[in-house]
């Protein structure tokens, strides 16, 4: 059997994604930046045509679009397509795309995320720290985050890399609570 259209764009996101982050980590910024911003269009299309909750294919659009620098779009379009948050992988959606918005009062959404795997918990942690400007907090999750990356035997780019972190790096900096963590996992 074939797989569908929705599966063909997400294997396509995927490996734009890695290819992004492949060129960030050798100090390749804006050709990164642009294979980012295409995977983020290819996780989006493969959102539209994948069965309803595949939710991780809108986080995937969000991190490739937070860490190239350009998320505005995506977080407006994340909102849209997931109205309410009533899963881990929904929840973190809402919970980014209220970072990227500024709105850190909606990013109490990452609440929801304390109901998946530890990984979502962790990032919960960042997120609620970021959301309420603890410094403190923030750098401990954040680098709690990096840490399980360097801990992985799998990427799912394939490229060992700790995106998540990397992510809310960015979301962080302009906040002024940036950890910048030391790893061979983070440009």
């Amino acid at each position: 059997m074939q797989p569908g259209p929705h599966v063909e764009e997400m294997e396509a996101a995927i490996r734009l994604d890695g290819e992004g982050l492949r060129a960030l980590l050798s100090g390749d910024t804006a050709g990164g930046r642009e294979r980012l911003l295409e995977a983020a269009e290819r996780y989006r299309a493969s959102w539209e045509l994948a069965p309803p909750r595949s939710y991780g294919r809108l986080v995937g659009m969000l991190k490739a679009a937070v860490i190239a620098g350009d998320a505005a779009g995506s977080a407006a379009y994340a909102r849209e397509a997931v109205p309410e948050a009533d899963s881990p992988p929904s929840s973190y959606v809402r919970a980014i795309a209220a970072l990227v918005e500024g709105d850190d009062a909606a990013a109490g959404f990452a609440e929801g995320m304390r109901e998946g795997s530890p990984a979502f918990v962790r990032a919960a942690d960042a997120i609620t720290a970021l959301a309420a400007r603890d410094g403190e907090a923030y750098t401990a999750a954040v680098r709690a985050i990096v840490s399980d990356f360097e801990g992985r035997d799998e990427h799912l780019t394939g490229v060992p890399v700790a995106d998540t972190a990397l992510m809310l790096e960015t979301l962080a900096e302009p906040r002024g609570l940036a950890a910048h963590p030391a790893s061979a996992l983070l440009p």
